[in-house]
């Protein structure tokens, strides 16, 4: 304990001589002088001046292309909520920074409030006219990717001239998910082109352009003998960017039993 309180104390104060052997220097001496030390010890050969410049340069510039890369590197991947509908019996997780839009025309409509084109939507078969019993009713999943697409193209039908649509089915799939039921998947890339000047009288003079393009992913079920679709729209441009969330939501997409 003494040995601490004794290396707090402040250092003793150095005696200061009484007497000075030598008298000071001129002023002008020890201006030059010192003027004289500074330059030799900051003097620097050209080439030794250029090869220490080249080297920190070539050094800033791996640690930023380190640093660009490490955050490549770190997934891209958002937080989520749950949505969870009691009354039509379906849940979902989505990105949190989504926002609900009302008045879609969908049961449920969320979208990214910066990709204006990426959303998902939640659609179902009227309960009093339709008697679904398994996603199986719809046929193989090849099956059901045709009437997937099928009705996404009649509903992007348009009475515009010039426009034209091009469409692929990318995939189809199965699974069965941890509440024991059947789920298809669908994925599809529709293209829409349009004419720059519709009404011009020459072929040459209506070129046809790129207007979008999107994948449009599909997520089908069934319960309460009603057919559930889940649907993620996102651009090709930002699809693989995204596509680790996207999946999640597809793989969180749930339809429950609706108590009678």
């Amino acid at each position: 304990m003494a040995t601490i309180l004794d290396s707090l104390l402040p250092p003793s104060r150095p005696t200061l001589p009484t007497r000075f052997s030598s008298p000071f220097p001129s002023s002008a001496s020890c201006l030059c002088t010192r003027r004289n030390q500074s330059i030799t010890a900051f003097s620097i050969p050209r080439r030794s001046a250029m090869a220490f410049v080249l080297s920190t340069s070539i050094l800033s510039e791996i640690g930023l292309h380190d640093k660009i890369a490490s955050a490549e590197a770190e997934p891209s991947s958002v937080g989520f909520r749950e949505y969870i509908d009691t009354f039509d019996g379906y849940s979902f997780k989505y990105p949190q920074n989504w926002i609900q839009v009302r008045g879609a025309g969908a049961d449920i409509f969320f979208r990214d409030p910066y990709v204006l084109d990426e959303n998902l939507s939640v659609e179902m078969s009227s309960p009093s006219s339709s008697r679904y019993k398994t996603v199986e009713d719809l046929g193989p999943p090849e099956e059901a990717g045709k009437k997937v697409l099928k009705q996404y193209l009649t509903e992007f039908m348009s009475t515009r001239l010039g426009v034209r649509r091009e469409s692929n089915i990318l995939s189809t799939s199965s699974r069965v998910a941890d509440d024991g039921k059947l789920y298809y998947q669908v994925e599809v890339n529709i293209k829409s082109y349009a004419n720059t000047n519709e009404l011009a009288v020459m072929p040459q003079d209506r070129v046809a352009r790129l207007e979008w393009d999107r994948r449009y992913l599909s997520v089908l079920g069934v319960e309460n003998n009603r057919l559930y679709e889940l649907r993620l729209q996102t651009p090709e441009s930002v699809f693989v960017e995204e596509e680790n969330d996207l999946r999640q939501v597809m793989d969180s997409f749930r339809v429950n039993k609706v108590a009678a």
